[in-house]
Protein backbone atom coordinates (compact mmCIF):
# COMPACT_ATOMS: atom_id res chain seq x y z
CA UNK A 1 0.00 0.00 0.00
CA UNK A 2 1.60 3.24 -0.72
CA UNK A 3 1.75 6.69 1.59
CA UNK A 4 -1.08 8.41 -0.43
CA UNK A 5 -3.08 5.72 -0.18
CA UNK A 6 -2.74 5.40 3.38
CA UNK A 7 -3.38 8.81 3.96
CA UNK A 8 -6.26 9.08 2.02
CA UNK A 9 -7.88 6.27 4.29
CA UNK A 10 -6.79 8.23 7.27
CA UNK A 11 -8.76 11.32 6.13
CA UNK A 12 -11.74 9.22 5.11
CA UNK A 13 -12.39 7.93 8.58
CA UNK A 14 -12.32 11.04 9.78
CA UNK A 15 -14.26 12.79 7.36
CA UNK A 16 -16.42 10.20 8.39
CA UNK A 17 -16.31 10.39 12.23
CA UNK A 18 -17.24 14.15 11.63
CA UNK A 19 -19.96 14.09 9.48
CA UNK A 20 -21.79 11.32 11.94
CA UNK A 21 -20.73 13.37 14.84
CA UNK A 22 -23.29 16.33 13.44
CA UNK A 23 -25.91 13.50 13.28
CA UNK A 24 -25.56 13.20 16.85
CA UNK A 25 -25.59 17.01 17.22
CA UNK A 26 -28.30 17.93 15.04
CA UNK A 27 -30.51 14.97 16.09
CA UNK A 28 -30.05 13.64 19.56
CA UNK A 29 -28.63 16.48 21.21
CA UNK A 30 -31.20 18.64 20.99
CA UNK A 31 -33.93 16.00 22.42
CA UNK A 32 -31.80 14.80 24.87
CA UNK A 33 -31.73 18.22 26.56
CA UNK A 34 -34.99 19.19 26.06
CA UNK A 35 -35.92 15.80 27.72
CA UNK A 36 -33.71 16.79 30.66
CA UNK A 37 -35.47 20.14 31.07
CA UNK A 38 -32.31 21.64 29.72
CA UNK A 39 -34.41 23.61 26.52
CA UNK A 40 -32.76 26.86 27.40
CA UNK A 41 -29.22 25.69 26.57
CA UNK A 42 -30.97 24.26 23.67
CA UNK A 43 -32.14 27.45 22.58
CA UNK A 44 -28.85 29.19 23.48
CA UNK A 45 -26.76 26.70 21.65
CA UNK A 46 -28.81 27.62 18.52
CA UNK A 47 -28.29 31.50 18.89
CA UNK A 48 -24.54 30.93 19.39
CA UNK A 49 -23.91 27.80 16.40
CA UNK A 50 -26.50 28.81 13.59
CA UNK A 51 -25.18 26.23 11.57
CA UNK A 52 -27.30 23.84 14.28
CA UNK A 53 -30.22 24.92 12.95
CA UNK A 54 -29.04 24.58 8.85
CA UNK A 55 -27.79 20.91 9.56
CA UNK A 56 -31.43 19.97 11.64
CA UNK A 57 -33.46 21.57 8.84
CA UNK A 58 -31.67 18.88 6.56
CA UNK A 59 -31.52 16.51 9.13
CA UNK A 60 -32.86 13.46 6.49
CA UNK A 61 -29.87 14.40 3.68
CA UNK A 62 -27.78 14.88 6.67
CA UNK A 63 -27.82 11.44 7.64
CA UNK A 64 -27.80 9.79 4.18
CA UNK A 65 -24.87 11.55 3.08
CA UNK A 66 -23.22 10.18 6.59
CA UNK A 67 -24.71 6.57 6.36
CA UNK A 68 -23.14 6.73 2.66
CA UNK A 69 -19.81 7.42 4.04
CA UNK A 70 -20.22 4.87 6.49
CA UNK A 71 -21.28 2.56 3.54
CA UNK A 72 -17.93 3.96 1.48
CA UNK A 73 -15.91 3.24 4.54
CA UNK A 74 -16.81 0.26 5.17
CA UNK A 75 -16.32 -1.28 2.03
CA UNK A 76 -12.41 0.22 1.84
CA UNK A 77 -12.28 -1.91 5.65
CA UNK A 78 -13.19 -5.02 4.53
CA UNK A 79 -12.84 -5.47 0.89
CA UNK A 80 -11.21 -8.19 -0.37
CA UNK A 81 -7.85 -8.24 -1.89
CA UNK A 82 -6.10 -6.14 0.95
CA UNK A 83 -2.55 -6.88 1.62
CA UNK A 84 -0.12 -5.42 4.19
CA UNK A 85 3.34 -5.18 2.74
CA UNK A 86 6.24 -7.60 3.52
CA UNK A 87 8.36 -5.27 5.56
CA UNK A 88 7.67 -6.42 9.04
CA UNK A 89 7.91 -2.07 10.45
CA UNK A 90 5.52 -1.28 7.42
CA UNK A 91 3.81 -4.18 8.01
CA UNK A 92 3.19 -3.56 11.70
CA UNK A 93 1.93 0.01 10.84
CA UNK A 94 -0.44 -1.36 8.57
CA UNK A 95 -2.22 -3.79 11.16
CA UNK A 96 -2.29 -1.16 13.60
CA UNK A 97 -3.70 1.34 10.80
CA UNK A 98 -6.26 -1.21 10.25
CA UNK A 99 -7.27 -2.16 13.83
CA UNK A 100 -7.55 2.39 14.25
CA UNK A 101 -9.92 2.35 11.22
CA UNK A 102 -12.17 -0.67 12.55
CA UNK A 103 -12.17 1.22 15.97
CA UNK A 104 -13.01 4.72 13.89
CA UNK A 105 -15.63 3.02 12.16
CA UNK A 106 -17.26 1.42 15.52
CA UNK A 107 -17.25 4.84 16.87
CA UNK A 108 -18.92 6.08 13.70
CA UNK A 109 -21.56 3.40 13.48
CA UNK A 110 -22.93 3.80 17.09
CA UNK A 111 -22.90 7.60 16.83
CA UNK A 112 -24.46 7.66 13.12
CA UNK A 113 -27.20 4.87 15.06
CA UNK A 114 -27.57 7.23 17.99
CA UNK A 115 -28.19 10.16 15.80
CA UNK A 116 -30.68 7.78 13.83
CA UNK A 117 -32.77 6.59 16.61
CA UNK A 118 -32.82 10.22 18.43
CA UNK A 119 -34.64 11.79 14.86
CA UNK A 120 -36.03 9.39 12.86
CA UNK A 121 -37.19 5.83 14.72
CA UNK A 122 -37.98 7.91 18.22
CA UNK A 123 -41.15 9.63 17.56
CA UNK A 124 -43.21 7.00 15.63
CA UNK A 125 -42.19 4.43 18.55
CA UNK A 126 -43.56 6.84 21.34
CA UNK A 127 -46.73 7.45 19.13
CA UNK A 128 -46.68 3.45 18.52
CA UNK A 129 -46.45 2.65 21.98
CA UNK A 130 -48.70 5.37 23.65
CA UNK A 131 -51.32 5.86 21.32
Amino acid sequence: MDKTAWHASAYLGWLTLFFTTTTLVCCALPIVLVSLGLGAVMSSLNLQFSGLVFIAQYKYWTLALSAMLLGFLAWLIWRPGQTCPNNPLLAKACQQSKRWNVRMFNVSLVIWSTGFFFSVLLLPLRQLIYG
